[in-house]
């Protein structure tokens, strides 16, 4: 965690000929950048073995049907598959999975009070929403931060979930698999779980609410540029 910390610090220091009393907030937004930067090429990949699954999603949806009563035959084949065309059905995982040391890492950062006597604007980055409700409300100096960041995530939200609509997923489920229900379901609403970042923003630290704000436009912009050739691919539910 101090190096976490004594990065963002140093981070802040020199930003703060440029950013003044706001320059630890800057820090955030850098080092979520920083982080996003370093795992771009892990998405990069991701992408790339996304849209070889739905290249070979006729070839799964064969091996499921030939061996729809034997699973563990069909699972061989499946990763038999996998294997000769080089591609990895945990690879769109691992991105997620590297962020999140990062992210409960500075989480706790920001809850532990080393945030007091920073902020920005009229937001002390250590305190939360109702903090400004309570100090002001909705339209109050720190209120007015708040509804900045609930905008850009209400219009990122909003972005990812008509690109999905416009766009449906397929589902590497055959109907009348088992699963296919489930993973139907999923690629329906698993858009929408983008406006629950709305909730996050509103009961975390207001620095944790900078990260997951900065997070969440880079996911929308890498995801449009990564699939812009396949865009339905970044939302795609596979059984494998």
């Amino acid at each position: 965690m101090n190096v976490f910390a004594s990065l963002v610090e140093r981070l802040a220091d020199l930003l703060q000929p440029l950013f003044s009393t706001t320059a630890t907030a800057a820090a955030i937004v850098l080092f979520t950048l920083l982080v996003r930067a370093a795992v771009h090429p892990l998405s990069r990949a991701a992408a790339r073995g996304q849209k070889a699954r739905t290249r070979l999603a006729p070839q799964l949806a064969a091996i499921r049907k030939k061996h729809a009563k034997n699973p563990e035959r069909m699972q061989k084949a499946i990763a038999e598959l996998h294997a000769e065309e080089k591609v990895s059905p945990l690879a769109g995982c691992l991105p997620s999975l590297l962020q999140a040391p990062a992210f409960f890492l500075m989480f706790h950062l920001f809850s532990s009070g080393r945030m007091a006597g920073h902020s920005l604007f009229a937001a002390p980055l250590g305190d939360h929403y109702a903090d400004a409700l309570a100090h002001g409300g909705v339209f109050g100096p720190a209120g007015l931060v708040y509804l900045v960041l609930f905008a850009i995530v209400g219009a990122v939200a909003t972005y990812n979930y008509l690109r999905a609509r416009r766009q449906p997923a397929p589902v590497a489920v055959e109907p009348g698999q088992p699963g296919a229900a489930v993973a139907a379901g999923m690629a329906r609403y698993l858009p929408l779980l983008s406006f629950a970042t709305l909730i996050s923003v509103a009961v975390v630290p207001l620095a944790a609410a900078l990260y997951i704000v900065t997070s969440t436009t880079w996911t929308a912009v890498e995801r449009a540029f990564l699939y812009r050739d396949m865009p339905q691919a970044a939302s795609v539910v596979t059984a494998a």
